[in-house]
């Protein structure tokens, strides 16, 4: 049946954001696009099943196909993260933290994680977050100069609270994440080690970031973002906490999968093991150095002075435009970032002195060092610019010439 005829509202809706996606420089760097073959699993009749258990272990009949479907996901992750055990039901990446820490703690147990301020994510302990108020989290950042985790603080921090579980990764931090370190100082307090690896788990396949296996006890990822599939998450342990972490997931907190994004997920592996997906993630960090020193160049303020993974965090402090003021400004030349906190922030959360760009989406439409250069000047024109109409009309156009040099889903129709 097609979607303008059954209803013509939403597939007009869809049909615009479309082309807000196609003729906009998307720079929010918890953002991609996904491939087709991708899009085809997740719109498929997988959707109409109902496979509560796990392969070979189901509650319901007619299952022998998800549970191939499943496996292979299983598999290929396996393979990837070189991982010994993984699930791949956690609805999204929130709920798969929380199911971690339900299978080893009890409410008001000591978690450390990294404050949101300064990178870390609501679900690492943030007050306003279930985590943060059913456990007792101590929040660890970043130092207050150089902008980079101290691990020698994070270590003093865990030998003086003794916590059960440290968690590492972020979802701001623009430098690499030593596991190794983590896993090390979890192991003297005897704490279950845990990487939340959302915005790096494509990086890491690529080679380009360090992989937390097999230093870390679990792991937790998205399946979008860098990896490049549906919007759904993995949870990845050591064997002996399997068991534990497979039952909080299933009945503990969830019912039955959601099988089209599951088999969306193992496309999105299958095509993260081809040779290609490595220059991918090299083409990402050229991309991000390149757009970094632009910036730079252009008299803009980087958090930590550069970046080391996919993504840039602009310190506008000096500028007197807030994050907010420069998200608005930019969505309305068609570059698409966000606003964000900026380690010791003054300002609010939903007014910061901060913006946060990333790399990923504009690699995967092809765009090279030369164009992230280019970005890096339109940025920067914008934001020294933000009251000259005749200055952001011409950096509109420029943005639309960018963008149809790369055309994004060009055979897609609704």
């Amino acid at each position: 049946m097609n979607l303008k005829k059954t209803d013509p509202q939403i597939a007009r809706s869809l049909e615009k954001e479309i082309n807000r996606q196609r003729q906009g420089l998307e720079l929010i760097a918890s953002e991609n696009f996904v491939s087709e073959a991708v899009l085809k699993a997740l719109g498929s009749p997988l959707t109409n099943k109902y496979s509560e258990g796990w392969p070979g272990k189901r509650y319901y009949g007619g299952n022998q196909f998800i549970d191939e479907i499943e496996t292979l996901a299983i598999e290929r992750a396996k393979k990837l993260f070189k991982a010994q055990h993984v699930s791949v039901q956690p609805y999204s990446g929130s709920p798969a933290n929380l199911e971690v820490y339900f299978s080893f703690l009890q409410p008001g147990d000591t978690v450390m994680g990294m404050n949101l301020a300064h990178g870390g994510h609501l679900t690492h302990g943030h007050k306003v977050n279930l985590s943060g108020k059913i456990f007792n989290f101590i929040q660890y950042g970043v130092d207050a100069k150089t902008h980079l985790i101290n691990y020698d603080e994070v270590e003093k921090l865990a030998k003086k609270h003794r916590p059960k579980i440290i968690v590492s990764g972020a979802t701001a931090y623009p430098r690499i994440i030593k596991f190794k370190k983590f896993a090390d100082i979890a192991k003297k307090v005897g704490a279950i080690s845990m990487a939340d690896i959302a915005h790096i788990a494509g990086l890491i396949i690529a080679g380009v970031h360090p992989n937390p296996f097999p230093y870390t006890d679990v792991v937790t990822t998205t399946t979008h973002k860098t990896l490049r599939g549906p919007r759904g998450a993995m949870i990845m342990c050591k064997k002996r906490y399997a068991e534990a972490i497979d039952k909080t997931i299933f009945p503990g907190m969830q019912g039955g999968p959601h099988n089209h994004t599951t088999a969306a997920i193992a496309v999105a592996l299958k095509e993260a093991s081809q040779p290609s997906f490595r220059q991918y993630g090299k083409q990402i960090i050229k991309n991000a150095g390149a757009l970094a020193q632009s910036l730079k160049n252009n008299g803009l303020n980087l958090v930590s002075g550069g970046t080391d993974n996919h993504l840039i965090l602009i310190d506008l402090t000096k500028t007197e435009v807030t994050g907010k003021q420069a998200e608005k400004i930019l969505e309305e030349v068609g570059i698409y970032v966000n606003k964000n906190m900026i380690p010791y922030d003054p300002r609010t959360p939903f007014n910061p002195s901060g913006i946060r760009l990333g790399t990923p989406a504009l690699t995967t439409r092809g765009f090279k060092e030369k164009e992230m250069k280019i970005i890096g000047q339109l940025i920067a024109r914008v934001i020294h610019n933000m009251e000259n109409g005749p200055i952001l009309k011409k950096v509109a156009k420029v943005v639309k010439e960018l963008t149809s040099m790369h055309p994004l889903y060009p055979n897609f129709k609704i």
